[in-house]
């Protein structure tokens, strides 16, 4: 980031109309070092009212760049991919202090999200229409799709980079524009300095506004009758309220939202394996993910063994600034986040579960933690923990595995540890998660892959490959008549 003599554009922005502009009334939010709790700076604080000038000035940028051929998008997504890759040391700097995660996960997200703007480069020019069979004699019929318009984007603060660039260049790429509003505890890596390269990169001014605020903004954005589409990346009860607000008024919204994510050790499974799969699954970015692994299932035999290799495993990890080197495990990102794990922890000892492994911490540091004797009923087994926890069940069976698994409503990713992968397919087959990983982490992500959930974990709508092409476009149906028509009046 530029030294602290070097001017900001961003700092206490908004960025609407093609420019880093304060909000109507002045206000801002300060952006913290989640490690240190030191300043980074600041975002500007946009009200319902800066939201409905972003909304409306999208609306008219939007339909000159859906105008636009697809080279040119294409084009201009390879060129902020490359100035994106060139400020790819800024970008993971900012994201370990902004997000309080270890800087692989920080490089590994910048390399994701420059990967996300080379898929839809490529998407932007994809067949968009098909040739129809008709009766009518002389009747060419066409099934097109068509931009929707705007699209609004709500994200989170866990993977603020490549979570918005996963809705952010698909959606530009097929000739939408959009209105960002990142999450308050990200807003510069999630938001303005995207904004930022965007603009470098010559993106029209309007296509892309970037709003940052709180529950009256996305609320507003929910609501706005220019915004076609909503696509929010959170939690569960929150998706529930936006689909709620966006049902009523009959508009498109793309949800995706929490998980409950079982995996599963098998009892012929490599236990180095499963340990290094567990732990990954269970403790990357502190637990911090929707696809974290928050219910370890282990047949019996194996059982001991898999809560030892785990347990050291978690005994090993630093925990402590992640901006200094060996450092395994950062911050949680707030006060509540840690509490809230605190308590689910606390409740599950007090039913009778025991800690094996962690269990303490300081300020918003929390050591990855292993716990056993949970039951089914436990809050800290049925709920999304968001923090490095796991919890381990024994089972007695291979078809009870799968029925605990599937006892959940939510329905976002389950994996497999198993030393026969045919095995591990056919128990992945009859899993009810949207995605499935056999001998690997639940914490895969891919560009070209379908990413998202069902149940409790969204609406069946997914991200990335082609599926970008059905979120962010709608059909329409043309007809051409090149010959006389007869009708009886």
């Amino acid at each position: 980031m530029p030294t602290p003599s070097t001017p900001n554009p961003w700092d206490g922005a908004l960025f609407i109309g093609g420019a880093f502009v304060p909000a109507e009334d002045g206000r801002t939010s300060a952006v913290l070092d989640k490690a240190r709790q030191e300043p980074l700076g600041s975002a500007g604080w946009a009200s319902p009212a800066d939201l409905d000038r972003a909304a409306r000035e999208a609306a008219a940028a939007g339909r000159a760049w859906a105008a636009t051929d697809f080279g040119t998008r294409a084009d201009l997504l390879r060129n902020v991919a490359e100035r994106l890759r060139a400020r790819s040391a800024e970008f993971a700097d900012l994201i370990v202090r902004e997000t309080g995660s270890i800087r692989g996960k920080a490089e590994y997200e910048v390399a994701g999200a420059i990967d996300e703007l080379y898929e839809a480069a490529a998407l932007a020019g994809a067949a968009l229409s098909e040739t129809l069979p008709s009766r009518a004699p002389g009747r060419e019929s066409v099934a097109l799709r068509v931009p929707l318009g705007v699209i609004g984007v709500i994200t989170p603060w866990n993977f603020p980079l490549v979570l918005a660039m996963r809705v952010l260049a698909p959606a530009l790429a097929v000739g939408n524009a959009v209105v960002l509003k990142p999450s308050p505890h990200t807003p510069l890596s999630g938001g303005l300095l995207l904004a930022d390269v965007f603009a470098a990169a010559g993106l029209p001014a309007g296509v892309l506004q970037v709003v940052p605020g709180g529950q009256d903004t996305g609320e507003a954005l929910t609501a706005h009758p220019d915004i076609a589409m909503v696509h929010f990346t959170g939690s569960s009860a929150v998706g529930r309220s936006i689909a709620r607000e966006a049902g009523g008024r009959l508009k498109k919204v793309s949800l995706e939202l929490g998980g409950n994510n079982a995996l599963i050790v098998l009892d012929d499974a490599d236990l180095d394996q499963a340990g290094q799969i567990g732990a990954w699954s269970a403790f990357h970015y502190q637990g911090q993910t929707c696809i974290t692994a928050g219910r370890h299932i282990v047949l019996r035999p194996v059982f001991d063994r898999y809560v030892a290799d785990l347990a050291a495993r978690a005994a090993r990890i630093t925990v402590g600034d992640p901006a200094e080197d060996g450092v395994g495990l950062g911050p949680m990102i707030s006060t509540e986040q840690r509490e809230r794990a605190r308590k689910l922890l606390a409740d599950a000892v007090d039913a009778g579960a025991t800690i094996v492994a962690g269990g303490d911490g300081e300020g918003l540091f929390h050591r990855p933690t292993v716990v056993t004797g949970v039951t089914r009923d436990m809050a800290l087994w049925t709920e999304e923990i968001f923090a490095p926890i796991a919890p381990v069940l024994a089972v007695d069976s291979e078809e009870e595995a799968l029925a605990v698994a599937n006892d959940t409503p939510y329905g976002l990713v389950d994996a497999v540890v198993t030393g026969d992968p045919e095995r591990g397919r056919r128990l992945a087959l009859r899993l009810g998660a949207a995605m499935v990983h056999v001998n690997d982490t639940t914490c895969l992500d891919e560009a070209r892959a379908p990413f998202g959930g069902r149940g409790a974990s969204g609406l069946g709508g997914r991200s990335g490959g082609e599926s970008n092409l059905h979120e962010f476009t709608e059909l329409r149906w043309l007809t051409v008549q090149h010959e006389p028509v007869a009708y009886p009046y």
